[in-house]
């Protein structure tokens, strides 16, 4: 596959991504920065440095409206100037995203989109909302989980809102690397099962 799209998402091994309470000032919610904590190691040649440089790699973000808020809309440059889709379910009268984002409501027109921006690189996808859109409607390609070793308890869920539909995976990849297990999947589709 030329360029996947690809969910790149810190997780709880309780499937977490946020702590409780994520808000504006405090977006990952209580406890939830413990998450990113790998991030420490991605300036290193190891694993958590191969994957940081792989996302960074990536073509075009898309990323859910609500992540996109939290994160102060990056400032318009999530990173090296690369376009950035924001998948929302309204764009109200002047609300005029920030420098490299732009605003979709449809979700195979986000894909489509953020795909022909990307070129043959990957395209990243930010936020729990965005990742469930794009699974329901058989857009995501692969997920890069950074599964951390806590049990939060509460807080948001990466899973929560897919529906009763069957969802098969194959991993593909598993990188070990201290306070973390990187896991890439492939979402598997009927034309790709064995």
């Amino acid at each position: 596959m030329n360029n996947p799209i690809r969910l790149y998402m810190s997780m709880s091994l309780d499937g977490f991504i946020a702590g409780p309470d994520d808000r504006p000032g405090q977006e990952l919610g209580r406890d939830g920065g413990r998450l990113f904590n790998w991030l420490d190691d991605r300036e290193s040649d190891g694993p958590s440095g191969q994957v940081y440089r792989e996302a960074w790699a990536s073509g075009a973000v898309i990323s859910g409206r609500r992540t996109f808020e939290l994160a102060g809309r990056w400032q318009g440059d999530h990173h090296d100037g690369v376009p950035i889709f924001v998948l929302t379910h309204r764009v109200e009268d002047g609300d005029v995203p920030l420098g490299h984002a732009r605003f979709v409501t449809d979700v195979e027109d986000c894909a489509r989109q953020a795909r022909a921006a990307a070129g043959d690189r990957p395209v990243m996808v930010h936020g729990a909302g965005a990742a469930q859109a794009l699974l329901r409607s058989g857009q995501l390609d692969e997920m890069e989980v950074h599964l951390v070793p806590v049990l939060l308890g509460d807080g948001r869920r990466l899973f929560d809102h897919l529906g009763a539909r069957h969802i098969e995976l194959d991993l593909v990849r598993r990188l070990e690397d201290r306070d973390v297990t990187h896991l890439r999947y492939r979402v598997r589709r009927p034309e790709r099962a064995a």
